[in-house]
């Protein structure tokens, strides 16, 4: 997912009404309906049938000559069944992968547990289709699960420098910023650069600027464009330093400057994706 070889060889890192007639007749009053008088109808027509749509939005009381407006029903029974039960499986995913440390920390035993519980929410929220609700992936993603990172480098499946103590790099927070109207799409790295002692160590933020189209329901191809780099903290003032796309003629077979993925889960806050490498990666909405 993420790989700070990009500083070098940026493009590795890549990554849905008429009025009714109100007649009187004898019925008992719910509790939750509310009242607006009409005006004596002749006998004549109390016994009119009323159109099957009407009668379940209208209750006709004959001893005050009123006609009751119901409330607007509930949902069914089963959407709500599975809105509580889409959120208990998400609780369930965020409490799996929380502590892993955006999956640098996973074993393999995580993995598996995270994989699985991302596939039963993906089976509960069905399937995806962006095609008409592209607006779905607007916004700033945080990402907080990448199963890629368990390969202990910051390139995930793909060539990058590895964690750990070799090379004095923290890996901050990762953001995908989405702007569905102009097809932009940021992988956005905050990093902690080490130096030598007693110089403090460097903060910086990596922006990989991509374009992005949808192909199919629910597959987004991004096509890598550029590198800035900016520092943060006390050398913010520094000017950003931008590294261009590799020219296609130089750039190597492993590192094309494109990338797929499925959105496999998306709703509100929560988005889950498969990547063109098998790739598990959860964000929410930041």
């Amino acid at each position: 997912m993420v790989s700070l070889s990009l500083l070098l060889c940026p493009s590795t890192f890549l990554s849905h009404s008429s009025s009714p007639s109100s007649f009187p007749t004898k019925s008992a009053l719910p509790g939750n309906i509310h009242s607006a008088t009409k005006p004596f109808l002749p006998l004549s027509l109390k016994r009119h049938r009323l159109p099957s749509h009407v009668k379940s939005n209208f209750v006709v009381r004959s001893a005050l000559d009123e006609v009751s407006v119901l409330d607007p029903p509930p949902p069914p029974q089963n959407e709500k069944g599975k809105t509580e039960l889409i959120a208990s499986l998400k609780l369930k995913l965020l409490s799996i992968v929380s502590g892993l440390n955006r999956g640098l920390a996973a074993s393999e035993d995580d993995m598996q547990k995270a994989d699985a519980a991302a596939k039963e929410l993906e089976a509960v929220g069905g399937l995806v289709d962006l095609s008409n609700d592209i607006d779905k992936l607007q916004g700033r993603w945080k990402l907080i699960y990448s199963s890629a990172f368990s390969t202990r480098t910051l390139g995930g499946s793909r060539p990058g420098p590895p964690t750990g103590r070799l090379l004095p790099i923290t890996l901050g927070q990762v953001f995908q910023r989405i702007d569905v109207l102009s097809k932009d799409f940021d992988n956005i790295v905050e990093l902690e650069l080490g130096a030598p002692w007693p110089l403090p160590p460097v903060e910086v933020t990596a922006t990989l600027a991509h374009k992005f189209e949808l192909i199919g329901s629910a597959k987004v191809k991004i096509t890598y464009e550029k590198t800035t780099v900016k520092t943060t903290g006390n050398l913010s003032q520094l000017p950003s330093l931008e590294i261009p796309r590799i020219p296609d003629a130089l750039r190597p077979p492993s590192n094309p400057g494109s990338g797929e993925f499925e959105v496999a889960y998306v709703d509100g806050d929560t988005r889950i994706t498969r990547g063109d490498r098998e790739e598990l990666r959860i964000f929410v909405i930041s």
